[in-house]
């Protein structure tokens, strides 16, 4: 089974979807929120956009598959929990003028932006066990018992 295929398949499906939801939501959100009032709140609105962006990047890496976008996609799932956990201590630590995807580490969306990447990256690393089983090693095993 290829890496390609297995980020795909089964809970990478939901993954995937799951993401993708994210990644127009809080695009959506930002861009609004950005046009709109960017004044009263930049910082909040532009970590939102941020937020965004790395929704957007784990979509389409999961979807590719491929090594390289594999890397792409730890990287945005690193990136992203990294980015939940710093946001979400200073949201709680210092009141921002609005929320962002992120405030009180997702709160506003059932802290499904804290769990999302823990579940994407325990995704990434049990799809790379099975795209790093090789059907050589297999048969090796099954001669050597016989």
């Amino acid at each position: 089974m290829s890496a390609a295929a297995t980020t795909r398949t089964g809970p990478g499906r939901v993954l995937v979807a799951v993401y993708a939801l994210f990644a127009v939501a809080a695009t959506g959100r930002s861009t609004v929120q950005l046009s709109l009032k960017a004044s009263e709140a930049p910082v909040p609105y532009t970590l939102s956009l941020v937020a965004a962006l790395i929704y957007v990047t784990a979509t389409v890496a999961l979807v590719r598959g491929t090594p390289p976008w594999r890397q792409v996609a730890w990287i945005a799932c690193t990136t992203e929990l990294i980015g939940v956990l710093v946001v979400g201590t200073v949201s709680v630590l210092v009141t921002f003028p609005d929320a962002t995807v992120w405030s009180d580490y997702g709160i506003g969306y059932g802290f499904v932006p804290l769990v999302l990447p823990v579940c994407g990256l325990w995704w990434l690393r049990q799809t790379s066990k099975r795209s790093t089983a090789s059907p050589a090693a297999d048969d090796e095993s099954t001669s050597a018992s016989r």
